[in-house]
């Protein structure tokens, strides 16, 4: 408490000394605190300096503002620091930043000063001029990616007179279509979605509705001739942006229009409800359920409900909000045949997965189209609490294969998730050394990709053989002695079933292999130790059989 007390104190000063400094020296100190300790992201030097230098409502960036990071650190009197790595400018110590946080008084109305400066950047005659291709040059700019992405949370939080008309600019201008495209191109849901030739479908009304800026969405909102459904170059309505970014209070004003279609789907099937729902944004789910011409149960073109994408996501309280109602189904598959269960597992949500297993018109066992089980990607991914609690149901196999033959044994061996394949050696039920349908068993997988625990487990089994080959001859020693893998080799060597002689369909012995891919070291391991040197010749094919194997 002391020590809090006495930095506390030290920063106290410390500001008081850069406000003492007066004029330009005071300004830029604390308006560089206020950017370092407010901004939504750390800034790099450039971006810094550049926001500094902005005249808020100018027309122009006036380069001659823009001041040096050098002047910075001294107008700050030691109080930021620059990151050698990444050139991002922070506070000396996380205390200062809570400190600065804590004060927000020391920076005015700091986030309305931020927003009309990100506004007025992005429109300066700078930014209007840059190329509107595809891949612009931002190096002129470096502020523009941080206005364009964060003008809008600024100004949600305090939005002022001044910001509200440098917005309702911007809005206006269609010949600057920049700050547009990459706000469009950062959203990862909808980005694949939208076509960029039509930049300018994306109005006002969406922007708005985009940040949650409930003022500006009810006036334009009101405006005469509002298209309260207009769709933007990704077919999103503004409710669609609202929605999905969790943006109650704007929500609430554009469900409120009687001429509101609460269920539209934006250019891939999208709705409204899908995406508060893939977001985990439960207010608005609840808000959009309560309207009778929202189907729960729509689906997107890959086929995802809105319970689907809760489920992959693991927004238990969505999910639970959606199982609560008797007209959504809760193994509805999407294209690929995977139900929510196949995605909540697949991501290792146990409260997710332990919700949909707990209802009886759920199948734990449905393969998807690639016949895997839920328990099979659980296993692939190493999700050691799906795994269990699906291995404790009678009614799932925990032994099924996929289509191409491989189980979750195989799976989880490939990836080399020790915890999972130790549980399922525990299993009675599990054949270890079951090939897939190019006849490679798990300690096959195990051994390509040099996952020694998982070897040593997988051998010691009394069921599982050490040499049997696949399909093309090839045994696990085979397969090592090709990849290198100099250890797993001393561990197929220390078995008295392993015959290091064998040779493939190829004719290739594991020397052989070891010595035409150059690894001396297992070549010494597979040599006889009476000869005293390599009897064979260590050379490199131009093509080797092996390389039209289908790797994992």
């Amino acid at each position: 408490m002391n020590d809090s007390i006495g930095l506390g104190d030290a920063y106290g000063a410390t500001l008081d000394r850069i406000k003492g400094q007066g004029g330009e020296r005071a300004r830029l100190g604390m308006a560089a605190l206020m950017w370092i300790s407010l901004a939504e992201r750390p800034l790099k030097a450039d971006e810094l300096c550049h926001a500094l230098s902005v005249e808020i409502g100018s027309p122009n960036l006036n380069t001659d503002n823009i001041p040096s990071i050098s002047t910075l650190i001294a107008c700050c009197q030691g109080l930021i620091v620059v990151e050698k790595e990444a050139s991002a400018v922070r506070s000396i110590h996380f205390t200062l930043q809570e400190y600065l946080r804590a004060h927000p008084e020391l920076f005015g109305a700091a986030h309305s000063t931020m927003a009309e400066t990100c506004l007025s950047y992005l429109n300066s005659r700078q930014v209007k001029a840059i190329s509107t291709s595809p891949s612009p040059d931002l190096q002129g700019t470096p502020f523009l990616e941080y206005s364009s992405l964060y003008w809008g949370v600024h100004a949600k939080r305090d939005l002022s007179d001044c910001a509200k008309r440098l917005a309702l600019e911007l809005f206006d201008d269609n010949s600057n279509p920049t700050p547009t495209k990459i706000l469009l191109r950062a959203q990862k849901i909808y980005c694949h979605a939208i076509d960029f030739d039509k930049i300018s479908l994306f109005s006002g009304l969406h922007y708005a509705s985009f940040f949650g800026i409930i003022e500006i969405v009810a006036g334009l909102a009101e405006g005469k001739g509002c298209n309260i459904n207009q769709i933007d170059c990704g077919g999103n309505t503004p409710l669609v942006w609202a929605a999905g970014n969790g943006h109650e209070g704007v929500v609430e004003i554009l469900l409120g229009r009687d001429d509101v279609d609460p269920d539209r789907p934006d250019n891939v099937g999208i709705t409204p409800l899908q995406g508060a729902a893939l977001s985990g944004h439960e207010g608005v789910v609840k808000m959009l359920l309560a309207r009778d011409s929202v189907n729960p149960n729509k689906a997107n073109k890959d086929g995802q409900t809105a319970l689907l994408g809760a489920a992959e996501n693991g927004h238990e309280g969505v999910v639970k909000i959606l199982l609560g109602r008797n007209d959504v189904n809760p193994g509805s598959p999407d294209n690929k045949g995977r139900t929510p269960l196949h995605w909540a597992a697949n991501k290792g949500h146990e409260r997710v997965s332990k919700m949909l297993l707990g209802l009886d018109d759920v199948n734990p066992d449905k393969p998807d189209n690639n016949g895997g089980t839920p328990l099979l990607l659980a296993a692939n991914k190493g999700h050691e609490g799906v795994s269990k609690m699906l291995l404790g149901r009678d009614d799932v196999n925990p032994d099924s294969p996929d289509n191409k033959g491989r189980t979750p044994l195989h799976r989880a061996a490939i990836i080399g998730h020790e915890a999972v394949v130790k549980m399922l050696l525990g299993r009675n039920d599990v054949n270890p050394d079951k090939p897939d349908d190019k006849g490679r068993t798990p300690l096959r997988w195990a051994t390509y990709n040099r996952h020694e625990g998982v070897v040593k487990m997988l051998l010691g089994q009394d069921d599982v053989n050490p040499d049997k080959p696949d399909n093309d001859g090839q045994t696990p020693l085979h397969w090592a002695a090709y990849k290198g893998h100099e250890e797993v080799v001393k561990i197929l060597l220390g078995r008295d079933d392993v015959n290091p002689n064998k040779s493939n369909n190829f004719g290739e012995t594991p020397l052989r292999l070891a010595a035409d891919e150059g690894h001396n070291g297992v070549v010494a391991l597979l040599q006889p130790p009476e000869s005293a040197t390599p009897s064979l010749p260590l050379r490199r094919r131009a093509i080797s059989p092996l390389t039209r194997f289908i790797r994992p």
